[in-house]
Order: structure tokens, then C-alpha cells, then sequence
């Protein structure tokens, strides 16, 4: 059974780690995905290619959702192609780590913009075609770290505890219209950034979950999948960690 079958989903930051992870679950699924990429058109036409092997229709647009006018033109560009957004996920994010002693204003701006401002301007301009339609998931990625901070990523957890907020504000407000808003927090989950680390470093992380392992793409996006289907139709407002029991 495809759980998105015939839905249009839009995924910021999707060309590589848990963004493709969850394009591609979710054209695994029946849906078709509008994505975005800042950089590389290669990787993006190559992610086009991967999704449409599915039988979806699929489409990337180079687009900062950090920007509030780019945010708003580009949901209008998706409702002209697709002609709807069921589910939107807010992925795109970066980090800037150092010690709040050694961070620039440039370093705390740059991730705030990338990571919460983005995801209010994405919302800003998703929620009139849903609110037209009366439906709609919204999937916000948070982070463990925004649920319980840490030393060098002030800016980060800042910007992802944010998210969390936003998130559950969200939800009070379109809860009404049958508007769905939810965060995921992901633990250590193993990228393609991870695999640069030094492999006893990342061990140690390994060891100290309960679970015994790094996360992967795929058990965030198995989440992603679930809220963005009709299986958590009664599931809104609410921050859902996926660390293996690191907060346990």
C-alpha cells in the first residue's frame, strides 16, 4: 500500500542526507515530490531522475528558503506545476559551531536565517494553498540538540529549540482547518557528513545510545512518512525525538 499516493509533497534540502532520505521514501509511497537545492543542478537533475524511477512526478527548484521573497515564489511556482502542496517539509538547515565566546554575529545570523526563519517562511507561504484546501501535514526537522542544547552550537540548538516552538504554535492555529504541524528531532544520525568524522569519535557516539548505533536517513524519513500520511490524521503539535533512546 503506497501511503501518499497521488499527494504532492515539497522537501527543502533534499539532495542529499535525511532530505533524500525522505524524497525518496515518500516517492516510494506514491507521492509526488518537489524538491529544493542550493547548490549543486548535477546532484539535483540526478535526484529527479532517482525519484521519477517511482513512477512520480518530480522536480527540483534551486531556491534559499532562507529568503522570504524566494520562499514565497517558489511555493507559487510548485502550485502552478503540481497544483497543490499536501505535505510540506522543512529539512534545509546548517550549522556554524564554535563557543559562544568565539562566535561572530555573522555566524549566529547565517544559522537562524538557514534554519528557523526558513522555516517561517516556508510555513508563511504553504499555508494559503492548505488552508484552501482545508489539509495539509506540515514536518518541521528540530534536532536533539534543540531539546537539550550543547557546548559549541548555541546558534544551533537556539535556531533548532525554535523550530519547536514555532512548530507547536503552528498547530494551535491551523489545527482547526485540518492542518497538521509536527517537528522531528533527530539524534546522531550517520550522513554523508558523519563518514568524514574520525571513525573512533564516531564510535564512542555509537556506544553511548542505548540502541548501539547511529541513526540512518531512512529511520528519520520512516517518521516523516508516518506524519505525512493519513496514519497520524490525529497527530499534531508535537516534537518527536528519533536518537535510539539518547534522551532517555
Amino acid at each position: 500500500m503506497q501511503l501518499l499516493s497521488k499527494k504532492v509533497a515539497l522537501v527543502t534540502g533534499a539532495t542529499r542526507g535525511i532530505g533524500k532520505g525522505i524524497a525518496l521514501n515518500f516517492a516510494k509511497n506514491g507521492a509526488n515530490i518537489a524538491f529544493t537545492y542550493v547548490s549543486s543542478d548535477e546532484k539535483a537533475r540526478a535526484l529527479e531522475l532517482e525519484l521519477e524511477t517511482f513512477g512520480v512526478k518530480a522536480k527540483g527548484y534551486k531556491s534559499d528558503a532562507g529568503d522570504f521573497k524566494a520562499a514565497d515564489e517558489l511555493v507559487n511556482m510548485v502550485i502552478a506545476e503540481f497544483g497543490t502542496i499536501d505535505v510540506l517539509v522543512n529539512n534545509a538547515g546548517i550549522t556554524r559551531d564554535t563557543l559562544l565566546m568565539r562566535m561572530s554575529e555573522q555566524q549566529w545570523d547565517e544559522v537562524m536565517t538557514a534554519n528557523l526563519k526558513s522555516v517561517f517562511n516556508m510555513v508563511k507561504a504553504v499555508q494559503r494553498p492548505m488552508l484552501k484546501a482545508k489539509s495539509g501535514s506540515i514536518i518541521n526537522m528540530s534536532s536533539v540538540v534543540g531539546v537539550k542544547g550543547n557546548a559549541g552550537q548555541s546558534n544551533y540548538a537556539a535556531s533548532k529549540a525554535g523550530i519547536i516552538g514555532f512548530t507547536k504554535s503552528i498547530a494551535l492555529e491551523l489545527g482547526s482547518r485540518n492542518i497538521r504541524s509536527n517537528a522531528i528531532a533527530p539524534g546522531f544520525i550517520e550522513t554523508e557528513m558523519t563518514g568524514a568524522l574520525d571513525e573512533k569519535v564516531v564510535q564512542g557516539w555509537r556506544d553511548s545510545i542505548p540502541l548501539k548505533r547511529g541513526g540512518s536517513a531512512e529511520d528519520v524519513a520512516n517518521l516523516a512518512l508516518f506524519l505525512a500520511s493519513d496514519m497520524s490524521a490525529y497527530i499534531t503539535g508535537q516534537c518527536i525525538n528519533v536518537c535510539g533512546g539518547m534522551l532517555t
